[in-house]
């Protein structure tokens, strides 16, 4: 079952959070992080803005695409990067809500994060720029990482990566979900694509990271020392998955997903496939629920899936169903 999902060819494409004001959000991630604005998607009969961002490789070509243009449209929808999605509900900018962002009891997600040569050099211009801080790099036990936030309060773990690896200031590196049991999220998440790269074991608490790789790189042991520096030279995102121990044992230990009323704030992680119907029998058939299968609701030809955990997953057509690449019908 598994096999015939992989070849229908998934890839992990976005991870969603929800944001107040897109203007202050994208401002932060483009000025101060180096992303790009890829595309940008308006629904207002609906309320609602999406918009993407990437870490474009300053290695390859410049992004000259225009947000919102079907051009982009289609490099949204069949492209290899991992994109940030922000989404934006109108009138939230100017109202007195704040989404949740997570790292409070029972909470799933964690954080997004960034890759960088100096994590000091880059808190310290950070922390010029205005942006406030969870933990600065030599604050607490875990000395060289930091925290920051988002104009939202998203955690935005900042982490070292191999010098000159990366010809970008930043790159995203990280998005962070706990997990109840590792074992069968893994086993999901690599029947959408993603190969266990690295994991590591504390005496309460483990790290499991998953990334989208071509088939012909060669990755270490994911338990060596080769494994850690692997993941330190990746320009692409990880999903890192922590399990703290014991939960798998507790029957009615369950974490926030991020969608319920009272925890909104992230949403769902996205998977790109050549055909959206045949991966939802496949995941039916491996035993995942349903959010929105694809023939339900008004956006008909995508998919919300839930993971082991019941974290919501995106099921997206790569390319679309028109000229212009749209993702539903």
């Amino acid at each position: 079952m598994a096999a015939r999902l992989l070849a229908l060819r998934p890839s992990w494409q976005q991870t969603m959070l929800r944001v107040k004001d897109p203007v202050k959000s994208i401002e932060f991630y483009t000025k101060l992080m180096g992303m790009t604005l890829i595309d940008k998607c308006q629904f207002p009969e609906m309320k609602f803005d999406l918009y993407f961002l990437a870490t474009i490789d300053k290695k390859g070509p410049a992004y000259s695409l225009t947000p919102g243009t079907d051009e982009a449209h289609r490099f949204l929808w069949t492209t290899n990067l991992v994109t940030l999605e922000l989404t934006h509900n109108y009138g939230t900018e100017s109202d007195d809500s704040k989404y949740h962002v997570g790292n409070q009891e029972g909470d799933g997600f964690g954080h997004i994060a960034f890759n960088c040569d100096d994590v000091y050099a880059a808190s310290d211009k950070l922390a010029a720029a205005g942006v406030g801080f969870k933990k600065k790099p030599d604050e607490g036990r875990m000395k060289g990482l930091a925290f920051a936030y988002d104009p939202d309060g998203y955690w935005v773990e900042i982490v070292k990566r191999k010098e000159g690896s990366v010809a970008n200031e930043f790159n995203l590196s990280q998005t962070m979900l706990r997990v109840k049991d590792p074992e069968p999220t893994i086993k999901f998440y690599q029947s959408l694509g993603l190969t266990l790269v690295r994991e590591s074991h504390f005496d309460s608490f483990s790290l499991y990271f998953m990334a989208n790789l071509d088939k012909e790189v060669q990755t270490p042991d994911p338990k060596s020392e080769e494994a850690r520096d692997f993941v330190k030279t990746l320009f692409a995102p990880v999903l890192e998955l922590t399990h703290n121990h014991g939960t798998e044992k507790d029957e009615g230990f369950k974490h926030s997903t991020g969608n319920e009323a009272d925890r909104k704030g992230f949403g769902h992680i996205g998977f790109l496939v050549d055909d959206v119907d045949e991966a939802c029998k496949e995941l039916e058939a491996l035993g995942s629920g349903f959010v929105k299968r694809p023939s339900d609701g008004t956006m008909k030809g995508l998919a919300f899936a839930k993971d082991p955990d019941g974290y919501w997953v995106e099921i997206i057509k790569r390319g679309g169903y028109n000229d212009a690449a749209q993702p539903y019908y």
